[in-house]
């Protein structure tokens, strides 16, 4: 053997191996780097904290609660009638004892329809006392109570009252029911509120949300004081509860916001507070017992303060006290400034509706009164608050007068009142909110019978630098005064 031809081979073999050795390392290497690249999360910006939660937010379940209050909740299904009329021009000058004056009392001949309508409401008590909305059952004949099992009752309305569209219902049985209590603490905005109820015939439905807003005021009368939720309420909630996490009314659902017909996720309730005192009326008198004063009021702006000579826009202005009612009988004048009651200050015309409603007919109140810029006191017992005002016909005004640079013309009517027929829209008495129709009665503290009155004042006023005159008036059932500028529009 050739030991040069071997060293030669050995020397091949050793760089193979030594080639084989590199290439598994450079292969694993690679691996090695892919691996790494894989697993391998990035580096942490040193800025960057992570999320930590300590104590995660537990959402409620409400099923405890909807378990123990559902059984109290009932559908109102109302029934009552209405007739079609038809009216016919022409037919009410039909001579007597013509063929077609049969035809002239069509409404008295047809028979009624019969309707019925659904709501919600609610048991108070045990002896089957129901609360519901008294546009549920207003103008019904009877009522019919449906249970959470299905089970039916015929009911009776104990009383209602409008103000508050309240009503309450009788169910006269020997079976105990389940009721529900109102809540004695009130809503805080952001408390929760489950509204249980019938939305379209649909028994038993429960939607949560929270309580939105209080004090809402939405134009149903002067004791407006909603609470607003936005748990889904829609037709057939009405007289429905909203409760709190304890299984207390809240509030009584009697209002929807709604453009489209259908839960916008703004709905108003009547306060528990509110609610509790109506029904109790109901249940002990069947009607709610008012303090009645006996005035027309409107609250005091910024303008009216003005041109009453006030330091603040609080109070209600007494537009005309009513014939025979308790104010008069006590002295009360027209333009006097109700700055408090018993010595509670009053905000504005609806805040002292409110505490008058709350006393009692027969109360002695002490009210606190600023008259001819020198504030008195005058005690007056309040009445009892009677029913709707009859609405008075307007007459028709004559031809018109000149406008006093303040953009109306006025005229005086038939009856000797001071009218005005026409106003410009550039004029400061369609700023102030004057309309045509309205009867002057006075300006200032002259009572206004013809033009003159009203030329006098707003020229003496602007002889002073006034900057506003003081219009009392009339329009339609209600008097009401303006603080119109006497600047001149032309």
């Amino acid at each position: 053997m050739n030991p040069r031809a071997d060293s030669i081979a050995d020397r091949q073999q050793s760089a193979i191996r030594r080639n084989a050795i590199t290439g598994t390392a450079i292969a694993l290497a690679l691996a090695g780097a892919l691996i790494v690249a894989v697993l391998v999360p990035p580096p942490t910006p040193a800025n960057a904290q992570p999320v930590l939660i300590d104590q995660p937010v537990a959402l409620p379940s409400f099923a405890d609660v909807v378990e123990q209050v559902s059984p109290a909740v009932v559908a109102v299904r109302v029934r009552g009638e209405t007739r079609v009329s038809i009216d016919i021009p022409g037919f009410d000058d039909l001579p007597e004892g013509s063929p077609e004056e049969r035809f002239r009392n069509i409404p008295e001949l047809q028979d009624p329809i019969p309707t019925t309508s659904h709501g919600s409401g609610f048991f108070i008590s045990v002896d089957g006392y129901i609360v519901t909305n008294n546009h549920v059952v207003d103008d019904a004949q009877s009522f019919t109570i449906i249970m959470y099992d299905g089970t039916e009752y015929e009911a009776r309305l104990i009383g209602s009252d409008p103000l508050t569209d309240l009503a309450l219902l009788k169910v006269d049985t020997d079976r105990d029911f389940t009721y529900v209590q109102f809540a004695e603490i009130p809503v805080r905005v952001g408390d929760w509120a489950l509204a249980v109820g019938n939305p379209f015939g649909l028994e038993g439905t429960v939607t949560a949300g929270i309580v939105s807003g209080l004090g809402r005021r939405i134009g149903n009368s002067a004791y407006d004081d909603f609470i607003q939720v936005d748990a889904a309420v829609n037709q057939g909630n009405s007289g429905g509860p909203s409760f709190n996490l304890a299984g207390q009314v809240i509030g009584v659902n009697t209002a929807i916001f709604s453009p489209s017909g259908g839960n916008v996720g703004i709905a108003f309730a009547v306060p528990a507070d509110v609610a509790a005192e109506v029904i109790a009326d109901l249940r002990d008198h069947g009607a709610v017992l008012r303090g009645w004063l006996g005035v027309q009021i409107q609250s005091v702006t910024a303008d009216l303060a003005n041109a009453l000579g006030l330091d603040q826009a609080s109070g209600a202005i007494v537009a005309v006290p009513l014939a025979g009612g308790p104010a008069e009988g006590a002295g009360v004048m027209t333009r006097d400034v109700i700055l408090s009651i018993n010595g509670d200050r009053v905000a504005d015309s609806r805040d002292l509706a409110r505490k008058i409603g709350a006393l009692d007919p027969g109360t002695e109140a002490v009210f606190a009164i600023v008259r001819g810029g020198e504030e008195i006191e005058i005690t007056v017992t309040l009445g009892t608050m009677p029913g709707a005002d009859q609405v008075a016909a307007r007459p028709v005004p004559d031809e018109p007068e000149e406008e006093f640079g303040l953009g109306l013309q006025v005229s005086v009517n038939r009856a000797g009142e001071v009218v005005i027929v026409a106003m410009n829209p550039e004029g400061t008495a369609v700023a102030a909110g004057l309309r045509q129709g309205d009867v002057i009665m006075a300006v200032d503290d002259v009572v206004v019978e013809d033009v003159e009155d009203v030329r006098d004042v707003v020229e003496a006023a602007r002889a002073t630098d006034r900057e506003a005159v003081l219009f009392q008036i009339r329009r339609d059932n209600s008097v009401r005064f303006f603080a119109v500028q006497v600047w001149r529009y032309d």
